[in-house]
């Protein structure tokens, strides 16, 4: 695991007095957010065992570990931004965390958008299930259809010219 001193969660605290408690099993999260940030927190700093115990027990056994591992040793993390939450506090059963999780990976930038569904039961909060959000992307400019002229000037249509 990675040694750093700010944590990566964006708290502005040191990872020491932040996540590292959840990390090492001496604290747990009292929040939805607390997890959802202690979660990320264990993707920067390699501790995937953390992110197994903390999903779902009914769906470990498809979580997916050598992936993540995999995902967390070959990215660097940017930052974590939590765009919302809905309940997960203290004396809720439920919570969801929407967020974008910026990292590089072979040389380019990528977000994670997602929003997490979160449980409090056995004491604890668990990450039960997430949809990632995917950006709509606009055009600048008009479809070109099959039957219109081709952008390229040929003057025949765009399916037997450039398609």
């Amino acid at each position: 695991m990675k040694n750093i001193t700010l944590c990566p969660c964006g708290s502005s605290k040191n990872y020491s007095e932040c996540c590292k408690p959840f990390h090492d099993g001496k604290a747990k999260p009292d929040t939805a957010e607390k997890l959802m940030r202690s979660r990320y927190s264990a993707y920067v700093v390699g501790n995937i065992d953390y992110i197994r115990i903390t999903n779902d027990p009914a769906s470990r056994d498809t979580f997916d570990q050598e992936a993540a591992k995999e995902w967390s040793s070959t990215s660097e993390w940017i930052g974590l931004e939590i765009i919302a939450t809905k309940a997960g506090q203290h004396k809720d059963t439920e919570g969801e965390v929407e967020f974008k999780a910026t990292y590089k990976r072979d040389g380019k930038e990528h977000a994670h958008h997602e929003v997490s569904l979160f449980k409090f039961f056995d004491s604890q909060w668990f990450y039960m299930d997430g949809k990632d959000i995917h950006e709509q992307i606009r055009r600048t400019e008009p479809k070109v259809g099959r039957n219109d002229p081709c952008a390229c000037g040929s003057g025949k249509k765009f399916k037997k010219c450039c398609a």
